[in-house]
This record gives structure tokens, C-alpha cells and sequence, in this order.
């Protein structure tokens, strides 16, 4: 899904992956020249990621941090990828998280994520977010520009029977106070 996102050149500029895991995705976007920060709460994931940086020869950036304090990074970014992070959330820690991407994202920059799909039959896997819970969180400070049906690439070892359901959501954080449609 990024590659597709990458490929139409919504993703540039300066660029945070939120809980980027071992860092493929943010990788893949620093390999196209883009600047990109990774960061995941789990120490070993990072090592991870930068081990695979240094490997591969690519300039990308990892950090352990936490995706509800983004601010303590001390910067702002023109784009936020989440592929597998805001299922995670309770409905508390999806306010904060939101509050959070706003602070380091500046007014016209894109937030691009997946999500668990309520539409996804059985109990196996995270939690499943529906559209009016993805539209709920961000109904203030931004535009939702498309939330459309997608599913997860997953390995064969998995379990499921076939690629997870989930959302894809694009959004635009406007300027603090605007209303939707204005940046």
C-alpha cells in the first residue's frame, strides 16, 4: 500500500513512520530520497531497523518514542504513515494519539493510514475500527480525504484464510481552528 501511495507522490517531504516495527515502510521511502524518521516503542524493533539501514546503505532515521508524545520530538513533518498502529489503540489513547499527530504535523500536511476493518469476520487478530470510529476521532483539525476498503498483506503462517480487511484512510490536517475544507 505505501509503494502504491509512494508511486503517486503523496509521499514527500519530510516524513514520520508511527510504529514502524523492524522499518521496511520507512526504508522503502528513504530509498526514494524522501527524509523519514521511524519510531516504535519497542527497542528491539528499532535495532532492528537501523541494523537493516546500515545493511542496505540507506539514510533513514529510528528512534524509540512514544506515538501518544510525538511532540517530544522536537519537530514537524509534511507526512505520517501508520500501517498497523491505530488499531491498537483504546478509544482514550485515540484521542491523544490524535492530539499527538496534530502537534507535529504542520496545517496541508497528509496523514496516511490502515486499520483493522470492522468488516472483518472473526475474532482473530486487533481490535476492529469502523468508519464512523475512524471519522469520530478526526472530526476536528482535519479533512478526511478518503477512507476506502483494503486488505493487509500478511505471511502464509498467519492463520488467517485469506488477507485481513482493513481501512485506508487519507486525511489533511488543517489549520487549528479551520473548518473541514480549509487548510
Amino acid at each position: 500500500m505505501l509503494v502504491r501511495l509512494a508511486d503517486q507522490g503523496l509521499i514527500a517531504g519530510s516524513v514520520i513512520d508511527v510504529g514502524c516495527g523492524t522499518g521496511e515502510n520507512a526504508l522503502h521511502v528513504a530509498a526514494r530520497g524522501q527524509q523519514v524518521l521511524g519510531i516504535d516503542l519497542a527497542p528491539t524493533a528499532i535495532a532492528r531497523a537501523r541494523d537493516k539501514a546500515l545493511r542496505r546503505g540507506i539514510r533513514a532515521e529510528f528512534e524509540i518514542a512514544d506515538a501518544l508524545d510525538l511532540r517530544s520530538l522536537g519537530r514537524t513533518y509534511d507526512v505520517a504513515v501508520d500501517f498497523g498502529l491505530f488499531h491498537v489503540f483504546s478509544d482514550a489513547d485515540r484521542a491523544v494519539y490524535e492530539r499527538s499527530l496534530r502537534d507535529v504535523l504542520r496545517p496541508g500536511a497528509r496523514y496516511f493510514f490502515m486499520c483493522f476493518s470492522d468488516e472483518q469476520p472473526g475474532d482473530m487478530g486487533p481490535r476492529r475500527v469502523s468508519q464512523a470510529e475512524i471519522r469520530a476521532t478526526f472530526s476536528r483539525g482535519w479533512r478526511i480525504d478518503s477512507i476506502v476498503a483494503e486488505r493487509f498483506a500478511v505471511r502464509e503462517d498467519t492463520g488467517f484464510a485469506e488477507a485481513p480487511r482493513a481501512w485506508l484512510a487519507s486525511l489533511t490536517r488543517l489549520v487549528d481552528g479551520a473548518v473541514d475544507g480549509e487548510l
